[in-house]
């Protein structure tokens, strides 16, 4: 378990014999603090940290991490001036310990911490899929070996170190999925949780407002592939051709998954049987498998095959993968939720992209029922925001029969879709929520099967909550 000895030494490369104190995580919200914690306060635009220090040792926090000049009201540990000798007092807790930065403190300390373990590690990246991907790796995984994961979406310079400093000397494995939004940042990542094996979804174009273009998005998500070592597995998808190629960018072994015979890992046969799941048959070599999972939606495939594909190179036995796949639960965000009318809502509202949209309208078109798409605006697009809206309207003509379009950009999916042909009266565009509900309180009738999509700053689950008690 980490100590305070642990922190020091990593913060000071000195460690005090008398630090034994137990440091049980990290938290950087008060509120989200347990007895033994280190609390670290970080400065930020709306909310500063160190205004909850306080909050933080009454909760039960023993040590906080600062980087500003506090009053007298605690006792602090300045790494400015102390040195370690035999003499030196360490105080009792609760107590602070003012560092330069308390970022990267928390990096650090997570380095050092990763340090001492024995732990293989899979890095997961891509633009879609990441957190799907993540939780249906670690169930497989889990069926031999005590695996740590990131909690939600702690995937980024904050969320790793504080998932990081959760090991300890019963975990075998850890999946770590990599956010990214700037070049360097996967990299940075890598040096601290140094993966050994790295998974990566596919290359589109969320972010692609930071990041410029969907080459330079390959080239963030390609950090991983080239931050693994000669003995590592890079798990690529054979069927984008951008992450196809990063193939020629790394040292480690390359395993190819997709939906083609020219891929190491491969499927066929697709069969959905709607909110039941879907079946194929998966190809390694010359083994073939009769496979039915829980996961909803063809697209699922390729997060099958990403999870099988770990499961092989960390050596796990098909029965044991197989039964990783049925027993998971990795498809939490989207919810199947019937209304008091006798509609079926596809509560999909976590967060759009085009393909994450794209895939959700495939679903819905694999559904009995009169189909309707509740689509809202797809944000941090950049120069692909009219393009992406104009493909997702699009396939909404091919798939629903009712199309209520929500928001400024959701404008551009409406009249895609009637470019399509789909009929004008059959498209409805509102600017807000309050309309679309207003606007559904009409059209949604028992049968129907009901998508609502859109970015999470758009916070369409409030559609979703009053639908569910129109009759």
């Amino acid at each position: 378990m980490l100590t305070l000895a642990d922190v020091l030494e990593a913060l000071t490369g000195t460690r005090p014999q008398a630090a034994s104190l137990i440091i049980s995580e990290a938290a950087i919200d008060s509120r989200q603090v347990i007895p033994a914690a280190m609390f670290v306060a970080l400065p930020g635009e709306r909310v500063d940290g160190h205004a909850f220090i306080k909050d933080a040792f009454q909760q039960g926090a023993h040590i906080a991490l600062i980087q500003q000049d506090l009053t007298n009201e605690f006792p602090v540990l300045d790494l400015r001036q102390c040195c370690w000798d035999p003499r030196f007092v360490i105080p009792e807790p609760p107590f602070c310990i003012w560092v330069p930065s308390s970022l990267e403190a928390l990096q650090t300390i997570a380095r050092f911490w990763r340090s001492k373990h024995n732990i293989r590690v899979i890095g997961i990246t891509g633009s879609v899929g990441k957190s799907t991907t993540k939780e249906l790796v670690a169930d497989v995984l889990s069926q031999r070996y005590n695996t740590l994961k990131n909690l939600g979406n702690l995937n980024n310079e904050i969320g790793l170190p504080l998932t990081l400093l959760r090991l300890g000397p019963g975990y075998q494995r850890a999946v770590l999925e990599m956010g990214f939004y700037v070049p360097g940042e996967i990299r940075f990542l890598c040096h601290i949780a140094r993966p050994k094996v790295g998974v990566i979804t596919n290359i589109g174009t969320v972010h692609a407002e930071r990041a410029g273009s969907q080459e330079m998005i390959a080239r963030g998500k390609r950090e991983l592939v080239e931050s693994l070592p000669e003995d590592g597995t890079a798990i690529l998808n054979y069927d984008d051709p951008l992450v196809r190629q990063m193939a020629n960018h790394t040292s480690a072994r390359v395993l190819f998954y997709g939906l083609t015979p020219e891929a190491d890992l491969w499927a066929d046969e697709i069969t959905s049987q709607g909110l039941k799941g879907i079946s194929f048959r998966l190809h390694t070599g010359k083994d073939t498998l009769h496979v039915h999972v829980p996961m909803i939606g063809q697209h699922s495939v390729h997060t099958v095959l990403r999870a099988a594909a770990v499961g092989l190179v960390e050596g796990l036995t098909w029965e044991e993968i197989l039964l990783g796949l049925q027993q998971s639960r990795a498809q939490l965000r989207l919810v199947a939720v019937q209304s008091a009318s006798g509609a079926l809502i596809l509560d999909d509202t976590y967060n759009a992209s085009p393909e994450s949209t794209m895939a959700a309208l495939n679903l819905l078109g694999e559904m009995d029922g009169r189909r309707i798409a509740v689509l809202g605006d797809m944000l941090e697009l950049g120069p692909y925001e009219q393009k992406g809206h104009e493909l997702v309207g699009g396939r909404a003509a091919e798939i629903a029969q009712v199309l209520v379009a929500v928001g400024s950009r959701g404008k551009m999916i409406a009249d895609a879709a009637r470019q399509a042909g789909m009929p004008s009266i059959m498209v409805v565009w509102v600017e807000n929520n309050s309309q679309a509900i207003a606007a559904l309180s009409n059209i949604i009738r028992s049968g129907d099967v009901v998508l609502v999509k859109g970015s999470r700053s758009m916070h369409m689950e409030e559609i979703v909550a009053a639908m569910e008690v129109m009759e």
